[in-house]
C-alpha cells in the first residue's frame, strides 16, 4: 500500500470538527466535476490510492475513472462496504422490505421472504457474498487491490463473536476479487487477536490512531504496544483526534509511530492536501 491514502468524508458532508464546514463541504462537492477536480489535485501531489465508501454518487466517479483508463492508469480504489447511511435512507423511503428488493439480487429477494429468519440465520455468509457482489458493481473495471468492511460492520460482528464471518468476508474477497482484504475498526488490538486466530497473517486494519486516544478502544497505550510488537499492515485515520490536534502535531505523533504502513486523511482543497502530504514526507524524512 501507498504512504498517503486520500479518504472521500469531505466529499459527502462528513466532517468531525464543524457542522458548518460539513454544509460547505456539501454545497461545494454537489457537482460530481468538484470530487474530480479535488482527487486530480491528490493525484498531483503522488496520491494514487482513493479509498471511498459505496455512496451511490461514487459510481459516477468509477464511470469518469473508466472512460479515461489513459488518465487513471496507475490509479487505485479501495472500496470500503457497507455504506450505511445508503441503507438507513433507502429504509426510511422504501421501508425494509423495499430496501431488501432493491439491494439484493431478484432470486435472493424470493428465497428470504419464503424462509424469514431461518434462512437468514442459516446462510449469513452466503448472503454476505451476494451483498458484497452487489457493492464490487459500481467498480467493475477500476484497480480495487483491497476492499474494507465497514466499522459498523467489523465491529458488530467483533462484539456478536461473529468470527466466521470476519474471516469468510477475507477469503471470499480474495477468492472472487483478487484482491486483499481490509478491515475499519475502533478496536485494533481485539480484531487483530481474532484475524490472527482465524488464520489471517498481516492483517490489512485500519483504524483511529491519534495522540490523544480519540476512537482508540482500550486507550491510546494499549495501540502502541500492539504497533510495536505484532505483525500486521496499519492504517492510522483519525489522525487529527476529531479535530483536538494541531495537523503538524498529529503527524508528527503518526509518523514516528512503528508499522503505520498508511495514513488516511482527507481534504477539501488544494492548499490543505499540498500541506498534509508536505508534512508526512517532512517526518517521514526525520526517521
Amino acid at each position: 500500500m501507498e504512504r498517503i491514502l486520500f479518504g472521500d468524508n469531505q466529499f459527502f458532508a462528513v466532517n468531525h470538527i464543524s457542522d458548518e464546514k460539513s454544509r460547505a463541504q456539501s454545497i461545494k462537492f454537489k457537482d460530481d466535476s468538484a470530487i474530480i477536480k479535488t482527487l486530480d489535485e491528490a493525484r498531483a501531489q503522488g496520491i494514487n490510492t482513493f479509498m471511498c465508501t459505496t455512496h451511490d454518487r461514487i459510481a459516477n466517479i468509477c464511470e469518469i475513472i473508466r472512460k479515461d483508463p489513459e488518465k487513471y492508469k496507475d490509479f487505485k480504489v479501495y472500496p470500503c462496504m457497507p455504506y450505511a447511511h445508503k441503507y438507513a435512507n433507502a429504509v426510511t423511503e422504501l421501508g425494509i422490505a423495499g430496501t431488501i428488493k432493491q439491494y439484493v439480487p431478484g432470486n435472493l429477494f424470493g428465497t428470504i421472504f419464503k424462509g424469514g429468519v431461518a434462512f437468514l440465520s442459516k446462510d449469513f455468509i452466503s448472503i454476505m457474498e451476494l451483498l458484497i457482489d452487489a457493492e464490487m458493481k459500481m467498480f467493475k473495471g477500476v484497480n480495487t487491490p483491497v476492499v474494507f468492511l465497514q466499522n459498523v460492520i467489523t465491529d458488530l460482528f467483533l462484539g456478536l463473536g461473529a468470527n466466521e464471518i470476519l474471516t469468510g468476508f477475507h477469503s471470499y474477497v480474495k477468492k472472487k476479487y483478487n484482491a486483499e482484504a481490509g478491515f475499519i475498526t475502533m478496536n485494533m488490538p481485539k480484531l487483530l487477536d481474532v484475524l490472527e486466530k482465524g488464520g489471517i497473517e498481516n492483517p490489512i486494519i485500519c483504524s483511529s490512531i491519534n495522540k490523544v486516544g480519540f476512537r482508540m478502544s482500550g486507550g491510546k497505550e494499549i495501540y502502541e504496544e500492539t504497533l510495536k510488537t505484532r505483525k500486521l499492515r496499519a492504517i492510522a485515520m483519525q489522525v487529527l483526534g476529531g479535530g483536538a490536534i494541531a495537523p503538524k502535531e498529529a503527524m508528527e505523533y503518526v509518523c514516528n509511530l512503528p508499522n503505520i504502513e498508511s495514513i488516511l486523511f482527507g481534504a477539501s482543497s488544494k492548499a490543505n492536501i499540498e500541506n498534509t502530504v508536505s508534512t508526512i514526507n517532512y517526518f517521514d524524512s526525520k526517521k
